[in-house]
């Protein structure tokens, strides 16, 4: 008998957890949404669910390479999308939703000074050393609410991306919005003195950053002032939230 209770009363704490995580995932989808079903338009790269990032591996969390946003912020992308497809472009998104497990992954990444192996690519002028300090990698990011986004823009004339003078996710002076101009006048001033190594963008360069800097924040997105591709929902929903549900097809 007592064998017998034992198992029924392992059943029913099995039973419990899953649907306590049933509940979770039920309470996840409600507020957020596949990127690609409100923007069929929408390009993706999800550099995290593949190699070429700088870690060098795919992260954790990143279990299908789909792109998640609450749905506010979907909705107000698709604005963005629309006003952009109108002028010639398709938006390309690189991350949005981001498991707080991911960010984890990148501060254990972090810590491992020794491992260097995406070092030209994303960050050749930085001692990795300094990337806490600089806040390059953080231990909680706003992806990680739903509603911030990183991307650029694909020129439908051309069929390539649009030339902004840097890559995604590079860690540098050179990624800020007001390297060489300023973002608030729109102007190109050419001034390169933040780059340690004399690195530089050019006015069309600067000029294509700000076209995606304008329609984002023309539909409700703020900008960061270090990062050219993120911005994040103004009024996002969640501001206290930090998900950990892995990015998946729902």
């Amino acid at each position: 008998m007592n064998k017998i209770l034992s198992i029924l009363l392992l059943g029913c704490l099995i039973l419990t957890g899953c649907f306590r995580d049933s509940h979770k995932d039920v309470e996840f989808h409600n507020k957020m949404v596949i990127l690609t079903d409100v923007i069929p338009d929408a390009i993706l790269e999800i550099r995290y669910y593949g190699t070429y990032n700088f870690v060098g591996t795919r992260i954790d969390g990143y279990d299908q390479p789909v792109a998640q946003l609450t749905k506010e912020a979907a909705a107000a992308l698709k604005e963005v999308s629309d006003d952009v497809i109108a002028r010639g472009y398709r938006l390309k998104i690189y991350d949005a939703y981001r498991p707080q497990m991911a960010v984890d992954h990148f501060v254990r990444w972090a810590e491992n000074i020794s491992d260097t192996l995406m070092k030209p690519y994303f960050y050749p002028d930085l001692d990795k050393s300094v990337l806490f300090e600089q806040e390059y990698i953080m231990a909680k990011s706003g992806h990680t609410r739903g509603s911030t986004v990183d991307l650029t823009l694909f020129d439908m004339a051309t069929e390539k991306e649009v030339d902004m003078g840097g890559t995604f996710d590079w860690f540098g002076p050179e990624s800020h919005p007001d390297f060489c101009g300023d973002p608030k006048t729109g102007q190109y001033t050419g001034d390169n003195s933040k780059s340690p190594t004399g690195r530089s963008i050019t006015e069309e360069q600067f000029r294509n950053r700000m076209i995606l800097r304008n329609a984002m924040t023309s539909h409700g997105f703020r900008p960061l002032d270090t990062e050219w591709w993120h911005f994040t929902l103004k009024n996002e929903p969640y501001t206290d939230t930090y998900f950990t549900h892995p990015v998946s097809l729902f």
